[in-house]
């Protein structure tokens, strides 16, 4: 018998207990939130056991806790998991700042309780396929590595507000693909971005449009492409370059663009569509395989996906943009580490 709970039933709080809810393996869930009716509701929906607080969950004998309340809140709720002892699934960040993520790490790490972070492009099979190509060698030294993330629309102003950023919030996907995909050590970044949207965005110090270079230890470059308006769907797409071979993906009949080659008119013509809408329909069998995977990690199985030490490295490439963004110049990673 295995049993999970989960702290946090906003957006992807909710998604993720109807996932749950639904896998093989998996024989109760407990849940809570702050919303006593959110939570009542979202129980009777999926059979889930509701409890009051935080601490009756933890203290209910689930075998594991997914974390997915808001970001404030990520550091203390998987500290008080991993203090009992229990395996946590955090959706990321795992904590607000890079230093703070790196002080969760190595309590994590000296604890020996297994903490899987939620970046779950890892687990979409066309990305798990690029990754494949380039661990066989088949794609020779890597040069370039362009990762696009785009929104069709921002989330609310009350959001952006303590989102923390772009590349805290929205490029922290992309920066974990590069260092995953590249298995090189990043070394500068020089982030760049500008306000075409919502004012409010500049009152906030955010961009709503974005594009980073990362050079990594190894030579290869990252490009990440960033953007909140995207009023024909979400655009979540990979391409890696080797001197032997080049791999995409995200280029499926759901991408959403226009093609413009005169060639392709039919409806059956590439991209087919209907295009994604949003990341929860774009990796709908993402987050299925991520869970799943942790699923297997509370059983004693390796955590196959991010771990604190990959969250961290991601969190200091977001800082690092995020200085690199204000300054107008490039950063060195040593630099914010260090700082």
């Amino acid at each position: 018998m295995t049993t999970l709970g989960v702290i946090g039933l906003g957006r992807i709080g909710a998604f993720h207990t109807e996932t749950l809810s639904t896998l093989d393996g998996l024989d109760g869930l407990v849940i809570t939130d702050e919303r006593s009716e959110v939570a009542e509701a979202v129980a009777a929906k999926h059979g889930a056991k509701y409890v009051s607080t935080v601490e009756e969950l933890l203290s209910s004998g689930v075998d594991g806790v997914v974390v997915a309340a808001a970001t404030p809140a990520h550091a203390e709720l998987t500290l008080a998991a991993v203090e009992r002892g229990i395996p946590t699934f955090c959706e990321k960040p795992i904590a607000a700042t890079a230093a703070e993520s790196a002080r969760l790490a190595a309590v994590v790490l000296k604890s020996g309780v297994p903490v899987q972070v939620g970046y779950q492009r890892r687990f979409d099979v066309a990305f798990a396929a690029a990754k494949r190509a380039v661990d066989d060698g088949s794609l020779g030294a890597l040069h370039t590595v362009r990762s696009t993330t785009m929104d069709p629309a921002p989330p609310p102003m009350d959001y952006i507000k303590g989102s923390g950023g772009i590349f805290r919030d929205c490029a922290v996907h992309d920066f974990d693909v590069l260092n995953w995909i590249t298995g090189q050590r990043a070394v500068e970044v020089y982030a760049t971005g500008t306000v075409q949207g919502d004012p409010l965005f500049a009152e906030y110090d955010d961009v709503d449009t974005a594009a980073v270079i990362v050079t990594f230890d190894g030579g290869a470059l990252g490009l990440v492409s960033a953007a909140r308006y995207n009023a024909r769907g979400y655009d979540c797409r990979l391409e890696v370059h080797g001197f032997d071979d080049s791999v995409a993906a995200g280029w499926d009949q759901g991408v959403p663009l226009r093609n413009t080659d005169p060639r392709f008119t039919s409806p059956e013509d590439f991209p087919a569509g209907p295009a994604h809408h949003f990341f929860m329909d774009r990796f709908t069998e993402a987050f299925r395989a991520e869970l799943a995977a942790f699923v297997g990690v509370t059983k004693g199985e390796a955590i196959p996906g991010a771990t604190v030490t990959d969250a961290v490295e991601v969190a200091w490439l977001a800082e690092a943009a995020t200085e690199s963004l204000r300054r107008g110049a490039p950063v060195r990673l040593e630099e914010v580490r260090n700082a």
